[in-house]
């Protein structure tokens, strides 16, 4: 399982012309799900959104989470994460199987957390994420690499 992690004034995820979530401060999601993924890798990936060290504090710069802030998060299910060059998807999970899979990583991401500050855009759709980036700070999460 992969995430990568923006840390955002603000996003959004449109699909067409309807907004299906957005939220203020915080940190926006990329999750990509391969065919190898299991329970543990939820786990992992949601352990380390909701502690990864991104805010500043007002002695330190890289010392508070999403989670010591109360901030929101935003996920966006993205396939192309286990992507090559030629676009070649063989690594990623089968769309029926991932879309659950994808299911019980937000319920999980929710109950560890504050619900009502966990948002998703719509699994398997276009969508068009609007991001302000805030620094820009960008981390990447591999659950297979794990330190």
């Amino acid at each position: 399982m992969r995430a990568v992690i923006q840390r955002v004034a603000r996003a959004s995820v449109k699909v067409g012309e309807e907004v299906v979530s957005s939220i203020g401060r915080g940190v926006c999601v990329f999750v990509g799900i391969s065919r190898d993924d299991k329970d543990d890798d939820i786990e992992y990936i949601v352990r380390k959104i909701l502690n990864v060290r991104l805010f500043a504090s007002e002695n330190k710069r890289w010392d508070k989470s999403v989670k010591d802030e109360g901030l929101e998060i935003l996920c966006v299910s993205q396939f192309t994460l286990y992507g090559f060059l030629k676009l070649d998807f063989h690594n990623s999970m089968n769309p029926q199987d991932a879309s659950t899979f994808y299911s019980s990583f937000m319920e999980k991401l929710r109950t560890s957390y504050l619900p009502e500050n966990v948002k998703d855009g719509r699994f398997a759709a276009m969508m068009n994420v609007e991001i302000v980036n805030d620094g820009p700070v960008t981390i990447s999460i591999d659950s297979r690499k794990r330190d």
